[in-house]
């Protein structure tokens, strides 16, 4: 199958991203949609050690194997199947496993930092940014953290002070500018979530 839409979902950590997007792939269907997350991209630092690896900072967009991701994105879209990487976050590696990921009617990329990757943008039909509140997102991300990622509340709130923030100003936030859609207020904004599945589906053909 060769995919009709490409779909960027951008937007600071905690923003919302996830709920944007699972919505996205309950209006289009399961079945018509495959989602590429950014982070399963860390780059394999299996090299240093855990401590090491826990000191990096993984806001960056140098933390990314963003080529890598660009290719699996230009090989879906002829309508090739790619071997997608898996990502421990608990340890901060990427595990030796990959996940087939055959192509899809849509397809959807998510991430913090999609947008500030030219030749990843190129890909995109269309650019969604989930705009939220600063304090909004560090409580989600504290929270999702420390429940899913077995993360300290100290560590949690000394990445967001040392990496998170200042990488968000400096790379994500002015990724914005990007966006073909901003959707204020993540993805509890009923009417704006509503307006872009009906653009969606439209596009998709759906």
């Amino acid at each position: 199958m060769i995919p009709h839409l490409i779909v960027g979902v951008a937007g600071g950590s905690g923003s919302g991203k996830t709920t944007v997007v699972r919505k996205i792939v309950e209006s289009l269907g399961s079945d018509d949609v495959v989602v590429l997350e950014h982070d399963r991209y860390y780059r394999d630092r299996n090299d240093l050690r855990l401590e090491e690896r826990a000191a990096l900072n993984y806001d960056h967009p140098d933390a990314l194997e963003t080529d890598l991701m660009v290719r699996h994105v230009e090989a879906l879209r002829a309508g090739q199947s790619v071997e997608v990487p898996r990502y421990d976050f608990t340890r901060h590696a990427r595990l030796a496993e990959t996940e087939t990921v055959a192509p899809r009617r849509a397809v959807i990329v998510e991430g913090i930092l999609i947008f500030t990757d030219p030749a990843l943008r190129r890909l995109m039909d269309i650019k969604v940014f989930v705009d939220t509140d600063s304090d909004t997102r560090f409580i989600r991300r504290l929270v999702r953290d420390v429940a899913d990622r077995g993360r300290t509340m100290e560590s949690v709130i000394d990445q967001y002070q040392d990496t998170v923030k200042p990488m968000h100003l400096e790379f994500v936030e002015p990724s914005k500018r990007y966006a073909d859609i901003i959707v204020p207020l993540g993805g509890h904004n009923a009417v704006a979530v509503d307006l872009l599945l009906s653009l969606l589906r439209s596009v998709a053909g759906k």
